[in-house]
C-alpha cells in the first residue's frame, strides 16, 4: 500500500525540485516542514481530484441516508467513526448528523473540507463538556448556567 505522505524539509523542494516532485510517484503527498510557518502539502492534481470525488460521494451518500430516514443506521455506526459522540445526548446526536450532512454537502460543492473539520471540532468540544460532570454542572447551573439562545448582534451601517 502506498504511504499517505512522506515528510521532508521545505528546503528539499527549493534545492531539488525535480527530485522532490518525483517522490510523488511512490507516495500520495509530501508534507513539507517549515520552521517559521505551517507545514505545506504537495500532491498531484489527479490525487486531489480523486480525494475530492470521494468526499463528494461520501457527503451525498450521507445526505441520502439521512433524507431516507436511515438515521438509525447512521447513529449506530457513528460511535465507530466518532468515538467521542457517545457522550452527546441523543437530541444532540440528531442535530450533529443534520449539521454534518448539510455541511458536508456544502463543503464538497466548495471543494473545501475546512467547514467539516470546524464542525467536528465544535461537536467534539461539546462532547468533552458532557463527558466531564464538573464543567457540565457549572455550565448548566441556574441562573448562571445556560441562559438560552444568544440573540443575533445588531448590524450597524
Amino acid at each position: 500500500m502506498t504511504p499517505a505522505y512522506e515528510e521532508l524539509p521545505f528546503s528539499e523542494l527549493l534545492h531539488h525540485p525535480a527530485a522532490t516532485a518525483q517522490r510523488l510517484d511512490t507516495v500520495r503527498a509530501l508534507r513539507l516542514r517549515r520552521r517559521d510557518a505551517g507545514d505545506l502539502a504537495l500532491m498531484r492534481v489527479d490525487q486531489l481530484e480523486r480525494d475530492t470525488a470521494v468526499v463528494d460521494f461520501t457527503s451525498r451518500l450521507l445526505a441520502g441516508l439521512v433524507r431516507t430516514e436511515n438515521t438509525a443506521a447512521l447513529r449506530q455506526v457513528l460511535p465507530e467513526a466518532l468515538p467521542w459522540s457517545t457522550f452527546l445526548p441523543p437530541e444532540d446526536v440528531d442535530a450533529m448528523l443534520t449539521e454534518l450532512v448539510d455541511t458536508a454537502r456544502g463543503a464538497a460543492a466548495l471543494k473545501d473540507l475546512t467547514p467539516i473539520a470546524l464542525l467536528l471540532a465544535r461537536w467534539r468540544h461539546s462532547a468533552e463538556i458532557y463527558a466531564d460532570p464538573a464543567p457540565l454542572s457549572i455550565l448548566t447551573r441556574e441562573p448562571d448556567g445556560d441562559l438560552g439562545p444568544a440573540t443575533a448582534p445588531e448590524v450597524s451601517g
